[in-house]
């Protein structure tokens, strides 16, 4: 069985896809990031969780048209599967169920 958790920087590219739809490519998906968390990636470090991603089954993808803008190259185009979608549910209900059992301030101090 492939592995099904997702680490946060994983969770982090897999929700960007689903929020870019067809804009999801890697060179989007780093700008996505660095605006919507304030930190910066390199491109290398999208690629790699693109394609560990894949090799998971949470994502699939395809190649878009060339254009013009990119010197008559194509982008990859990633799309979240339904196992990728599953895991992103999965990942949040811990989250939240975790959320709802931690009391701020106690921390034994």
């Amino acid at each position: 069985m492939k592995e099904s958790r997702l680490g946060d920087f994983e969770e982090t590219v897999l929700l960007l896809v689903g929020i870019l739809g067809e804009e999801a490519y890697a060179f989007k998906l780093s700008e996505e990031f660095e605006s919507q968390t304030g930190r910066s990636v390199s491109i290398g470090a999208i690629h790699s969780t693109l394609s560990r991603l894949a090799d998971k089954g949470f994502l699939t993808s395809e190649m878009g048209q060339a254009t013009a803008e990119r010197g008559g190259r194509r982008k990859r185009i990633y799309t979240i599967t339904a196992y990728g979608q599953r895991a992103l549910e999965i990942s949040r209900d811990l989250k939240v169920s975790l959320w709802r059992q931690f009391r701020p301030g106690w921390a034994g101090l």
